[in-house]
């Protein structure tokens, strides 16, 4: 049999759990006892456009071999250090309520944020400039789940210091040019990756990626799986099937995995 491309290890990860995942229930996505990670986008300007600072990750452990953004998950530590973040002005989530609990772990966010963008790459980011992207929870029922929460960052400048137990190359890419090598299966992204590409793909320069970041606030991909018959989908609030499979209302928010090049669909 031929060897699976790179991307297919990302669409095999998602077929083995889409069988045991469960509908949605109120308090999914900010359930207390799901962890919490963050990661960031450093974004600066180049000759060919602006680009985005990705790490390969060593070819074992969690999400091997794929191409992912600087972060890992929040400790002790960033919730005791959270207060010096905590209401910034930049951080509106997309329904414009941002509850107490919610709050705190934003602002955790923020710190293990920076801290572990600094660990991985040795760029120091702040942590109180971060610019919240979006707030991704799996698919309630997968044995692992984390909720992850994305920002943006400027390029602080400096040396890129990879640690090596946690990083096996990095590279400063234009967003279009990796969702390409992706979709010539070339690359293993997973889907918060891919659909955060997609978006930022097609703006001027960096500044336009941090001013539509702060004006869009952070959206929210509270994810619902499922096994098609070509591949799995994954759906977000705004699809028509979101809650009933059966609903044919041409309303879509959705990502198709069952061929190359994905497919994501927002119609609103």
């Amino acid at each position: 049999m031929p060897e699976p491309t790179s991307s297919d290890r990302a669409v095999r990860a998602l077929e083995d759990v889409t069988g045991t995942t469960r509908p949605r229930r109120p308090g999914d996505g900010t359930d207390p006892d799901v962890p919490v990670a963050a990661t960031v986008v450093i974004v600066r300007d180049t000759p060919a456009g602006p680009a985005v600072l990705m790490i390969e990750r060593p070819d074992r452990g969690s999400f091997a071999g794929a191409w992912v953004f600087p972060g890992g998950k929040l400790e002790a530590a960033d919730r005791a250090g959270a207060d010096e973040v905590l209401g910034a002005e930049h951080d509106v989530l997309d329904d414009g309520i941002i509850e107490r609990a919610t709050s705190d772990e934003l602002a955790a966010a923020h710190q293990a944020g920076a801290r572990e963008t600094q660990e991985e790459t040795g760029l120091r980011v702040d942590a109180a400039s971060l610019v919240g992207v979006s707030c991704w929870d799996p698919p309630p029922g997968i044995a692992l789940r984390i909720r992850t929460w994305f920002f943006l960052a400027s390029d602080p400048g400096g040396d890129l210091v990879l640690a090596p137990d946690e990083v096996a190359a990095a590279q400063w890419v234009r967003p279009a040019e990796m969702l390409a090598r992706h979709g010539r299966g070339e690359v293993t992204l997973y889907p918060p990756t891919w659909v955060t590409l997609h978006d930022l793909a097609g703006q001027a320069d960096a500044d336009a990626m941090l001013a539509k970041a702060r004006m869009s606030g952070i959206r929210r991909f509270e994810t619902v799986a499922w096994r098609g018959g070509d591949g799995p989908v994954l759906l977000w609030q705004g699809d028509a099937a979101y809650e009933d499979e059966a609903a044919d209302a041409a309303s879509r928010h959705r990502l198709e995995m069952a061929a190359l090049p994905w497919i994501y669909t927002r119609t609103d």
